[in-house]
């Protein structure tokens, strides 16, 4: 019996702090009625025009889907207008954000020819279509310390403060929500 016990204390233990790490917390049905969970808004990007970048475009697309649930990146079917355009080019990344999950991306040969990380660069300048500004200077946990984070810095994931304000910005995206103007009508230049 003292087993037993023993075993349903830190199993209960173990589902309370399960949240604390990261999880999800699992809830007992109750008799109210609760709402389900708001539908992420989905964003096509065409990563057709990011040559030998596609890739890393992809990836830091799918980093995006893995951190934050109120908005979903998807590559854009055959035909389809995307919402995000991702282009390489000789010059230095940059984003062109239109309105909130809108925009252009440039994936630039300068920064990778400097040795700065494609996968990092590629969730940084989607960062800003998600509505992220730059933070910089800044260390290499945050992903919109951009190039300030030095180029040994390879970490493409968005800390836990980038992550709240993304979900912030499409909280209720799934509704008929406006979109919010772009913050600046000029490339973000990283």
């Amino acid at each position: 019996m003292h087993v037993r016990t023993l075993t349903g204390g830190l199993a209960t233990a173990l589902v309370m702090s399960f949240p604390l790490l990261g999880g999800q917390a699992a809830a007992a049905p109750s008799g109210g009625t609760a709402s389900p969970p708001a539908a992420a808004r989905v964003l096509t990007y065409d990563a057709s025009g990011a040559a030998e970048f596609k890739s890393a475009v992809d990836r830091g697309a799918a980093i995006w889907n893995e951190s934050v649930d109120a908005v979903e990146l998807r590559p854009a079917a055959s035909g389809q207008r995307a919402d995000i355009r991702v282009l390489a080019d000789n010059g230095w990344p940059r984003a062109l954000p239109g309105s909130l999950g809108k925009g252009t991306v440039y994936i630039g040969r300068q920064a990778v020819s400097q040795g700065y990380n494609t996968v990092r660069i590629s969730s940084h300048e989607l960062g800003h279509i998600l509505g992220l500004p730059d933070r910089k200077p800044g260390p290499c946990s945050s992903l919109m310390s951009g190039s300030s984070a030095g180029t040994s810095c390879t970490n493409p994931y968005p800390n836990a403060t980038e992550r709240a304000e993304v979900e912030e910005n499409f909280a209720g995206a799934a509704s008929t929500r406006t979109p919010l103007p772009a913050p600046r009508a000029v490339p973000i230049r990283d």
